[in-house]
C-alpha cells in the first residue's frame, strides 16, 4: 500500500547504502565549505568515530554511474555498505571490475 506523498521504493534499493552515500556527500560538503576543518572535528560534532567518517567519506570517490545505480536500486547483487567499506580503486576505470552496473 502506498499512501499519498510517499514514494514507493524499488525492492532492490538498499536504504542503508543510500543513506551512507548521502551522508558521505553531506560530510564532504561540510568539510569543503569550512564548516569543519578536520575529519576529527566533524566526527566529534556527529558524535561518531573519526575512522568511520573516513571510511564513509570514501564513498564520494565512487564513479558517478555507480552512485546513480545505488540511488536507483540498480546496484549489482552483493553491493552492500560493508562491501563498499573495504578498499576499492580510487580511479573510476579501476572500479569497473569491482562495482559496476
Amino acid at each position: 500500500m502506498v499512501t499519498p506523498g510517499v514514494l514507493a521504493l524499488e525492492q532492490r534499493q538498499d536504504i542503508t547504502l543510500i543513506k551512507a552515500v548521502a551522508r558521505a556527500f553531506r560530510w564532504r560538503r561540510m568539510l569543503e565549505s569550512g564548516r569543519f576543518a578536520t575529519i576529527n572535528e566533524l566526527a566529534a560534532a556527529e558524535k561518531i568515530n573519526s575512522s568511520y567518517v573516513s571510511r564513509v567519506l570514501r564513498l564520494t570517490l565512487l564513479a558517478p554511474d555507480i552512485v546513480e545505480a545505488i540511488l536507483d536500486g540498480r546496484q549489482p547483487e552483493g553491493t552492500t555498505l560493508p562491501a563498499l567499506m573495504q578498499p576499492f580503486p580510487v580511479d573510476w576505470e579501476g572500479q569497473a571490475g569491482n562495482v559496476r552496473t
